[in-house]
């Protein structure tokens, strides 16, 4: 690949990820500069206390006792050694800082687990209540979650409550585990990175569960017929949306998206987590990494690691290390980007149907780009709350459609009945219900 910049130098640790420098060595922590800044200080008066002596014995004043000799000849020694201290650069707080702050140090999700794969067998074996398999299909958790403080605008929580309960409305359908996480399980990995160390939790926390799949709370869940279809991936345990030739040809900085993705439970995985993690810590870290990965994935601007990026780079360096466990889908949108989408759900719901999951009814509408719940986004704010409007409402309409109603408009949230009361409800279940239709097909 390209040039990797100020990298090249440096030890590569972790399947080929680089210990990314810390803090360049020209600029201190503000705690070291005002340390600095006081020992100067100390310097200057010390030197100054022991220019008097020595003026006092050249010019004679030999009047004092022995005991005022013994002191001065004490402050002299205490001077030249903290003069020395001073000089070599460190002093007694050193020890402290070093062991807090460790730039080189590589960063990781937790203690190494090496034989997951065999523990967990085990594990099911002991707790048959627990089968990883539910009606024969596999035990899936969908996991999306959001900061912990508030949006920045009200408006914002609306649209992560929507979010929310589309998935929660896909779940049930399908007989899908949901979990909304609001927590920051490691302070150091916040932002886009705060789903590594989740996703690692919850892996060795549900031994049960079979994939896990994360969402991004700004997707949306769009075609709610259609199913995943894992047993495609038996013979994978990373599944995500992309294109092959944007990543190994191009090696673009879009040829993945990891806003859905799906992982196995399995040691494979938790190696590919350790692998992809030590870009990840805020601060120095992530800044310097980010600079690599801008000089070698095509197209992507100048900014701090980001997860995706992250793990293309680690794709691509080590391809044959990972990509035979990787399933790279297109068939269907596990993502889809939603310039292009929501202004065709008309055309959507007049020649086709649920059910496809690709550009015809897209499974995922996704809203790169948006940040409903921050002060700014890559699109004017009025353009994302509406299109996001129209995707919920484009959902929810096949959701309400069991129960007789449907909104009147895509961008409304108001409903209207679509159907009269009847004394055969159960026909309608039977015609309606989404879960009936799957098992008919």
């Amino acid at each position: 690949m390209g040039s990797e910049g100020g990298f090249s130098a440096q030890k590569r640790v972790f399947g080929g990820l680089p210990a990314v420098r810390g803090r360049p060595s020209s600029i201190l922590p503000r705690g070291r500069q005002i340390h600095t800044t006081f020992k100067n200080i100390k310097i200057t008066i010390l030197c100054g206390f022991v220019t008097i002596l020595v003026l006092r014995g050249t010019i004679g004043l030999n009047l004092m006792s022995s005991g005022a000799e013994e002191e001065n000849r004490h402050l002299i020694e205490e001077t030249n050694r903290i003069l020395a201290e001073i000089r070599s650069g460190k002093d007694s707080d050193d020890l402290v800082e070093e062991e807090l702050f460790r730039p080189n140090k590589t960063f990781t999700l937790g203690e190494k687990i090496s034989s997951w794969d065999e523990d967990r067998s085990l594990w099911l074996e002991k707790n048959p209540e627990f089968p990883r398999l539910v009606n024969g299909k596999p035990r899936i958790l969908l996991v999306t979650g959001s900061p912990p403080n508030p949006c920045d605008n009200a408006i914002g929580d609306h649209y992560l409550l929507k979010s929310v309960k589309n998935k929660m409305d896909y779940c049930r359908i399908h007989g899908i585990e949901i979990v909304y996480n609001m927590a920051h399980l490691d302070k150091e990995m916040a932002g886009y990175w705060a789903k590594l160390p989740l996703i690692r939790r919850l892996m060795l926390s549900h031994p049960e569960v079979e994939w896990i799949w994360w969402m991004d709370s700004d997707a949306l869940l769009t075609d709610m017929v259609f199913e995943i279809p894992v047993s495609k991936y038996k013979d994978h345990n990373l599944v995500i949306h992309g294109y092959p030739d944007l990543l190994f040809e191009q090696k673009s900085w879009i040829a993945l998206n990891t806003g859905s993705f799906l992982f196995r439970n399995c040691q494979w995985s938790l190696d590919l987590l350790d692998a992809w993690a030590p870009m990840g810590p805020r601060g120095p870290v992530r800044e310097e990494a980010g600079k690599l990965l801008t000089a070698n994935l095509k197209g992507r601007p100048d900014f701090e690691a980001d997860d995706q990026s992250a793990l293309i780079y680690l794709l691509v360096t080590e391809q044959d290390k990972w990509m035979n466990k990787v399933f790279v889908e297109n068939s269907y949108y596990l993502h889809g980007f939603w310039e292009g989408l929501v202004d065709r759900y008309e055309e959507m719901l007049e020649k086709y149907h649920p059910g496809l999951g690709d550009q015809r009814w897209p499974f995922v509408t996704h809203f790169v780009g948006c940040k409903p719940c921050g002060s700014y986004g890559d699109y004017p704010v009025e353009r994302c709350l509406k299109s996001m409007e129209r995707a919920f409402n484009f959902a929810d309409n096949q959701v309400l459609n069991l129960y007789g109603f449907r909104h009147r408009g895509l961008v409304s949230p108001n409903i209207k009945r679509i159907r009269n009361e009847t004394v055969n409800p159960l026909a309608y279940v039977d015609q309606f219900d989404i879960r009936h239709s799957r098992t008919r097909d």
